[in-house]
């Protein structure tokens, strides 16, 4: 996992600009957390918080928010600190924090290193983090659209007047046998210094397996903020797992009692 905190600090340079502020994809997923979690404020707690733009929507809506992020966008995010938003710079395998959180987020980059270390992190979201009855909310790579952009290639030139400084070109990879992607990007004049990321994929039936040991049960499945029939025999679960490349696990302890 060397490549995380210079992928995401270098990508962070080119798009902060353009990404760093509070929009509509932040206000939906503060919303989401409220609809999945009830009425709060709640304590939350946010790992791989990048820009910080999600914390700062969750705390304007009224939570007590930790933001955990490895890279340098966690400088950015310092913008959003207030009574409300705590930003800690960090490796959230690492990092020691104080328990009783009610909400534990990860939103869209869970799947970094191998099943051992995501069942690290989990264990620790729900042995040192969540408090009983809390629930985390957990962003999870889709193996079913992965594969099919296996091979894209996408060039997108600068766009200044939209915070985009730098002419970029992204390729896209997947591995079927280890259910991994891999997403190059460089500066379309740098092709020598192009960075990876990558990421385990996980169907809802390997997410059920991994989650076996850690403490934590998949309690809930959301797709483009709606949430899926977890039976076997609903129709439209194949058709909505199928167009979104990645899925919102809501994950609760072991033993304790379905939300739902």
């Amino acid at each position: 996992m060397d490549w995380v905190r210079d992928f995401y600090s270098t990508t962070g340079r080119w798009w902060a600009p353009a990404m760093a502020g509070i929009g509509e994809r932040e206000r939906r997923r503060a919303a989401l957390v409220d609809r999945v979690c009830g009425a709060g404020p709640y304590r939350v707690l946010e790992l791989g918080a990048g820009f910080g733009n999600t914390a700062a929507a969750l705390a304007e809506h009224g939570h007590d928010v930790t933001a955990v992020e490895i890279s340098d966008r966690a400088e950015q995010a310092q913008r959003y600190v207030g009574p409300r938003l705590q930003v800690v710079q960090e490796d959230f395998y690492a990092v020691e924090l104080p328990g009783g959180y009610d909400a534990v987020c990860y939103f869209n980059g869970f799947g970094i290193g191998t099943d051992t270390d995501q069942r690290r992190l989990l264990r620790r979201i729900a042995t040192e983090w969540l408090r009983p009855g809390g629930s985390a909310l957990i962003d999870v790579m889709n193996p079913f659209v992965w594969a099919r952009w296996a091979g894209d290639r996408e060039h997108q030139d600068a766009d200044p007047a939209n915070g985009y400084a730098y002419t970029v070109d992204e390729r896209t990879d997947f591995d079927p046998v280890r259910s991994r992607y891999t997403d190059t990007w460089w500066e379309t004049d740098r092709p020598d210094e192009a960075i990876t990321q990558v990421g385990r994929c996980y169907s809802p039936a390997d997410l059920v397996l991994l989650l076996e040991t850690t403490g934590l049960r998949l309690d809930q499945l959301w797709v483009d903020g709606e949430p899926l029939e977890l039976t076997a025999d609903h129709a439209g679960n194949a058709t909505l797992l199928h167009r979104a490349h990645e899925y919102l696990a809501v994950l609760r302890h072991a033993g304790s009692a379905t939300s739902r």
